[in-house]
């Protein structure tokens, strides 16, 4: 899922600034702990939506919303 910050309600999740931080993200998900990563561009979009750990994406910019998901996942 990929939505506009602030519109989401996050309690009981795991809020992430990134997908860097492996074990947290596996961690989250063994005990069914919703992931949320903030992200702010393209790239850091389709990394966070790869990771199968990650429940949402949250974006500040409203232009990241208007993605063609399906074209960025597969051209």
């Amino acid at each position: 899922a990929l939505a506009l910050a602030g519109t989401v309600d996050l309690a009981g999740a795991l809020e992430l600034d990134g997908i860097d931080d492996l074990a947290a993200l596996r961690a989250a998900h063994a005990c069914a702990v919703p992931v949320v990563v903030h992200a702010d561009s393209l790239e850091a979009v389709s990394a966070a939506l790869a990771r199968p750990e990650v429940s949402c994406v949250l974006v500040c910019d409203p232009a990241l919303l208007n993605v063609d998901l399906a074209d960025l996942t597969y051209g």
